[in-house]
């Protein structure tokens, strides 16, 4: 009887302990599976950013290729035209068909087309370089921006010219002028992108839909847009530092629309702020400058 009575507390204790240990491993098991599902995540993302930039890259080096195909097949026609006027016109000075000064005048011309071809690669190359300096700027602004939906702020080069838009929901409520604290947040971090590059000018441009606005200070679409502009200039210097000498700001009003103002989404599409990096033409003058000496 006695031994019942001390074996029995003693299952007991060791039944209730292997419970709780049951339930603490359960516990562990379903933290660690929520930790492995959120790693999992992350991982998937950051494969998936990974292969959008491979696939940009593919497309840039076959762009790339491409064009220095047609350079290289460019040269060489140049090349052949070349030896085929040196051997003419040493023929024709041979059979006294022109004078030794009229052979000298086209010798000359033709070393003004070297020196043609040679500008004109320069400017190709300044050009390929200004295009790699856009495309790492855009892919530095979107890295930064994060993954906003696309229909808030859009990055692209077009023309040769990097545009930022962002529209006016994330900006600014529907009226004002005021930018909305979520938006001070955006514009810091494409501020500290266009720090990071001294030498960059750029214009802030405020747009509108085709709708009549007026409320008393604000006489229209034109004061709205303009206004909307000087806001993201201000919290680009005041509160980011952005030098006041390297901005513009601009109103468009409804006047350079992206899409049809006939539908609610054309007229939220024209609701938009632009920041337009503007081309170093004074670099680009100077490579047109006669060289001295």
């Amino acid at each position: 009887m006695k031994f019942k009575q001390l074996l029995l507390p003693g299952l007991f204790s060791v039944f209730l302990f292997s419970c709780v240990s049951s339930k603490k491993f359960k516990t562990m098991q379903a933290e660690a599976q929520a930790r492995y599902d959120s790693l999992n995540s992350v991982y998937a993302k950051q494969g998936g950013d990974l292969k959008n930039c491979n696939d940009q890259n593919a497309d840039l080096n076959s762009k790339k290729n491409s064009l220095q195909s047609q350079v290289d097949d460019l040269t060489k026609q140049n090349a052949f035209l070349k030896e085929n006027s040196t051997q003419a016109l040493k023929q024709l000075q041979d059979m006294s068909v022109i004078s030794s000064t009229q052979a000298e005048s086209i010798r000359k011309s033709m070393e003004n087309m070297g020196a043609k071809d040679a500008y004109i690669q320069t400017l190709q190359q300044a050009i390929a370089h200004k295009d790699s300096l856009n495309m790492a700027l855009v892919m530095n602004l979107k890295g930064a921006v994060g993954n906003l939906d696309d229909k808030d702020i859009n990055i692209k080069v077009d023309k040769g010219v990097v545009y930022i838009d962002i529209s006016d929901k994330l900006l600014f409520k529907s009226g004002r002028y005021q930018v909305t604290e979520q938006a001070k947040e955006v514009l810091g971090k494409v501020a500290q992108v266009l720090k990071n590059q001294p030498d960059i000018e750029f214009m802030v441009e405020g747009h509108t839909d085709n709708v009549g606005f007026s409320n008393g200070v604000l006489l229209d679409n034109w004061d709205l847009s303009v206004k909307r502009a000087t806001s993201v200039v201000r919290i680009l210097q005041n509160q980011y530092g952005l030098p006041p000498s390297h901005m513009t700001a601009a109103g468009r009003s409804e006047y350079l629309p992206v899409q049809s103002n006939d539908t609610p989404e054309g007229r939220a599409a024209n609701r938009r702020t632009r920041i337009v990096i503007l081309p170093q033409l004074d670099q680009f003058f100077k490579l047109l400058e006669p060289k001295k000496g």
